[in-house]
């Protein structure tokens, strides 16, 4: 069962009661709707709208009603709204499947689920059962998740000014101010390691998952390196947007997992990460080989390996395993400062 990511909300009859073009002034908020649409970001699920409204009106009535913070990517036009909702995917960049659209007419509900039936169907009637659906209720509630939005919002502005920046794409990062901190999960780490193998997709080599517990044994294993990657900016913190797994054998060591949160793609961070881990590699005299699994979302991994000089030794369907001679490590870029705290140090 896929979790949801994001729900997406109509507003007549859905948030509000009325018809906002009629009833204007007159249009009130669906009991409880407050308290979910408040609960949902607090879970760290996204939230966003769908809606056939005049945009700046509804806006303006959303501002009154205090929830327009809430919503990322509005889409609030007379289009499809399965329309709407591949530009907020898009957006967002996140699966069509996991989303879920709230409408209170069938026919909305139904032409979404036509043009893209991935997308979770909910009736607005049933928004009071919301909350204690399974697709609801992630694992564990994050200090990342709690600030979802937020970094999010700040993405937004990211994303503004790079558009208007005039000059290299070097020189923009560089403006960024970016600071990358790799460290050894600790305790405090375990729910959102957990979490980045459940959500993380698209910048992910292998999309192995684990849970609390394995991660736990796998970070006091004398044979593994776990590390959780950290990123910030002066727009403020990416949040913990990355995960290292490797596996120390005698003749090897095996990158079981390289993954980054979908935010960073713009930033190069694949391309550090795997440099850091090439560097490590070298500095212990050892072999280094990457499990990686093919699926439809993670091209950009793949290409980042090929870029590093990885060579493919074995192909088994999906399955790929590389090997890098080591003979392409690169200096870490000048536009971040990257710090490495308390390496756990492997013997072979």
């Amino acid at each position: 069962m896929k979790k949801i990511k994001c729900v997406i909300w109509d507003l007549d009859h859905t948030v509000w009661n009325g018809v906002l073009l009629e009833d204007g002034d007159n249009v009130q908020l669906r009991e409880g709707i407050v308290e979910i649409i408040q609960e949902l970001d607090r879970r760290g699920i996204l939230q966003s709208i769908s809606s056939r409204n005049e945009e700046e009106m509804a806006m303006a009535k959303l501002k009154e009603f205090g929830l327009d913070e809430y919503f990322l990517y509005p889409q609030i036009n007379w289009n499809a709204k399965s329309s709407s909702i591949k530009k907020i995917v898009e957006s967002i960049n996140i699966g069509m499947d996991t989303i879920a659209f709230v409408d209170d007419q069938p026919f909305e509900r139904e032409e979404v689920g036509a043009a893209l039936p991935d997308v979770l169907l909910i009736d607005a009637l049933d928004t009071d059962q919301l909350l204690g659906m399974p697709e609801m209720n992630p694992t564990f509630i994050t200090d990342d998740s709690k600030n979802r939005r937020l970094m999010y919002m700040s993405d937004i502005k990211r994303k503004e000014i790079e558009e208007s920046f005039e000059g290299p794409q070097e020189e923009f990062l560089a403006s960024l101010g970016m600071e990358l901190t790799i460290s050894p999960v600790t305790t405090d780490d375990l729910q959102r390691a957990e979490e980045l193998t459940v959500r993380t997709h698209q910048l992910n080599t292998t999309g192995y998952t684990y849970s609390y517990e394995e991660l736990d044994q796998l970070r006091h294993s004398p044979d593994h390196k776990l590390m959780i990657v950290d990123l910030k900016d002066k727009y403020g913190t990416y949040g913990k947007i990355g995960l290292i797994l490797l596996e120390c054998k005698e003749e090897a060591w095996y990158i079981k997992l390289l993954l980054m949160s979908c935010r960073v793609m713009s930033r190069g961070i694949g391309s550090i990460l795997i440099n850091y881990i090439m560097q490590l590699a070298k500095e212990n005299n050892v072999t280094l080989r990457a499990e990686f699994v093919k699926t439809d979302r993670n091209r950009m991994m793949l290409i980042t390996y090929k870029f590093a000089g990885f060579k493919e030794m074995e192909t088994n369907g999906n399955h790929i395993l590389f090997e890098n001679d080591l003979s392409l490590v690169q200096p870490y870029p000048d536009y971040v400062q990257v710090t490495v705290k308390d390496t756990i140090e492997v013997s072979n």
